[in-house]
């Protein structure tokens, strides 16, 4: 149990620099810190997501044998993981205030 206090300690301080989650009522403080820093940091895989999906996009082999529809699955799985961790970052939020 102390080693997930220490990386939400270090995860407030370093890691994700101006992001205090709201707490949720009726969580404890470490299950209710966890899960909101858990769909920060889903945001921002789906932000890595999306951006490798372009840089595929970028680099990839433009012939008519090439792959073409795998950087628009990492692009959309990258946007249905922001719009979903965005979702519930807000609806949480309202539910805390």
């Amino acid at each position: 149990m102390q080693a997930v206090m220490d990386m939400i300690t270090f995860a407030e301080g370093e890691l994700i620099p101006g992001t205090k989650p709201t707490q949720i009522p009726g969580l404890s403080t470490p299950v209710g810190t966890m899960f909101n820093y858990g769909l920060w940091l889903l945001m921002l895989a789906g932000a890595g997501g999306t951006g490798f999906g372009v840089y595929k996009l970028a680099v990839s082999d433009k012939s008519r044998n090439g792959g073409g529809s795998e950087p628009f699955k990492w692009m959309g799985a990258g946007v249905a993981s922001i719009l979903l961790s965005g979702s519930l970052i807000t609806i949480l939020n309202s539910i805390a205030k």
